[in-house]
């Protein structure tokens, strides 16, 4: 038997995070899942302080993903923010919302976490889904995107940390 004492460990040691980096660091992990070889984007659906959903960018269920076809919009020479409609993949909030809708969860009052701001496309559907709120760290070059939130009173906050550094 040792005569040692237990080390007691204070709450000045231990660097607990509020719910805002908790919930955007979980958003970066879930964009490590991502398949889209231009931008790894997650997106958490939170309510009353409980994860409803996540999302990440990539191609619908059961098909081949970017990264073993290729990028559609990378060969057509398509700057980001545009043309939506000709990459394969899914937006990471429209598979969040998806992800909810598929299970019978309502994210109705909910806030979306997202690694970027969500473009027009999907921020239509926020609307839509009545999200009351969205935080995202890293910009996206979307002005309707920006006019459609204000329109809709739909609050968006950017998070003070940039990128996917985590706490």
């Amino acid at each position: 038997m040792t005569d040692e004492t237990p080390q007691i460990i204070t709450k000045s040691l231990i660097k607990r995070p509020d719910w805002d980096d908790y919930f955007m660091d979980i958003t970066f992990l879930v964009s490590q899942r991502s398949t889209c070889l231009r931008r790894q984007i997650g997106a958490l659906i939170v309510r009353e302080k409980r994860i409803l959903a996540t999302g990440y960018n990539g191609a619908p269920s059961g098909l081949r993903h970017c990264l073993d076809t290729g990028c559609l919009r990378e060969k057509a020479g398509i700057p980001s923010g545009e043309r939506h409609e000709l990459c394969r993949g899914l937006h990471a909030e429209q598979n969040a919302i998806i992800q909810a809708a598929l299970h019978g969860v309502t994210i109705k009052d909910a806030i979306l976490y997202c690694s970027h701001f969500p473009c027009s496309l999907c921020t239509k559907m926020l609307i839509n889904a009545r999200v009351k709120k969205v935080i995202y760290s890293n910009g996206y070059p979307d002005e309707l995107a920006r006019n459609l939130m204000e329109e809709a009173g739909l609050e968006n906050i950017q998070f003070p940390r940039q990128g996917g550094e985590l706490l």
